[in-house]
């Protein structure tokens, strides 16, 4: 039996390695994607481009449109005047907002009375609007306060005469709420996933194509053998793909790593007998290599869009809250997260862990059943 395995991991090796251009494909790409994808998804909403309608010209309306200005979310590209300037605007996708100060703004808030504005969003991207909106509420919240202590101060001579209170506050983890060490971590996720699949939705039936399958039925090697000589080689390259692309997540990107890295590898070994076993399994299903990359796509995508990755479960429709519960992602995603920015360890994560062990051997089982030493 070892004697049959070991030459079967030593062809699935060499028959992978052999290649420049798969070399390339497993060690460099992986690298290219982790930059690009995460500088892409990670992006900050900052630099609001908008417009700005002032049609009152005061001394008040000037010190709201300053305060927006030095607030270092938005910047002003356009002046409008008009309100067909103002839907042109937003119909070309050329501001992202539009502040509208009508006449009297000024004199309502002199005399103590209550402004209004009007404040229009691109609604295209509803993340960024609702973002925007959101800081633009803050900065006219700082602006009301403002006035109530100038109020206060006219009134008493001391705006100390009457309490007031200061929120404080701090996240617990990521301090500094930087995007890139939350997404970072995700996108390790997505490529470990991406590559175990593409390694594995090819094995078998690239065997069934080149002809080469033949001469492994007439051996003695046993169907769970097969699916192990496949498993292994796959396993220990995405091992390696891993360590390089959280050595990037270190230094080139920074972000912590507050947990231990053989949590992280011992989360990642159970996730990877999972994935490689899909991958293993839609290659025995498959005739064909374009059907295997077909039956992949369509696993891959519902797996990333219920993983948590974008999108938080939690805020899901209940029915599919549950189904997320039968996809290694969403676990895998939380062991990464958490040994990345928490630190946590197996006394936490091992919630996590064993639903990942358990699909695992249950997909290995029904990948090496499959396989059967016929033609067909």
């Amino acid at each position: 039996m070892g004697t049959r395995l070991f030459h079967m991991l030593r062809k699935e090796f060499i028959q992978t390695l052999r290649d420049r251009e798969m070399r390339t494909l497993l060690f460099f790409a992986p690298i290219i994607q982790l930059l690009v994808f995460s500088y892409a998804m990670a992006s900050d909403v900052s630099h609001i481009s908008m417009g700005i309608c002032d049609r009152d010209q005061s001394v008040q309306s000037r010190e709201l449109v300053s305060q927006f200005l030095g607030s270092g979310k938005f910047h002003a590209t356009s002046f409008p005047e008009r309100d067909e300037e103002i839907a042109a605007l937003l119909d070309g996708s050329d501001v992202q907002m539009v502040l509208q100060i009508n006449h009297g703004f000024g004199g309502l808030i002199s005399s103590g009375k209550t402004a209004e504005l009007q404040l229009l969003l691109d609604g295209t991207d509803s993340n960024t609007a609702t973002i925007a909106g959101a800081y633009a509420a803050r900065v006219i919240q700082e602006y009301n306060r403002n006035i109530l202590v100038g109020q206060l101060e006219r009134k008493t001579g001391n705006a100390s005469t009457r309490g007031s209170f200061s929120l404080d506050t701090r996240a617990w983890f990521n301090q500094n709420l930087e995007k890139l060490f939350y997404f970072v971590p995700g996108v390790i996720a997505i490529l470990v996933t991406l590559i175990s699949l593409l390694l594995t939705a090819m094995a078998v039936v690239r065997e069934k194509e080149i002809g080469t399958i033949e001469q492994i039925m007439v051996t003695p090697i046993r169907p769970w053998e097969f699916i192990l000589g496949k498993t292994l080689p796959f396993a220990c390259l995405c091992m390696v793909e891993v360590a390089v692309v959280t050595v990037v997540a270190l230094f080139w990107f920074e972000v912590p790593l507050l947990g231990s890295l053989w949590i992280l590898f011992l989360g990642t070994a159970l996730y990877l007998g999972t994935s490689l076993g899909i991958g293993l399994f839609i290659s025995t299903i498959s005739r064909t290599q374009q059907q295997a990359m077909m039956i992949q796509f369509f696993y891959f995508q519902p797996i990333t869009m219920l993983s948590g990755f974008a999108f938080p479960i939690s805020n899901m429709p209940l029915a599919m809250q549950y189904v997320t519960y039968l996809n290694p992602m969403r676990y895998y995603l939380v062991i990464v997260r958490s040994v990345f920015l928490k630190g946590s360890g197996f006394q936490v994560l091992w919630p996590q862990m064993l639903p990942l062990g358990l699909m695992g051997i249950a997909v290995f089982l029904l990948a090496s059943r499959r396989f059967r030493k016929t033609l067909a």
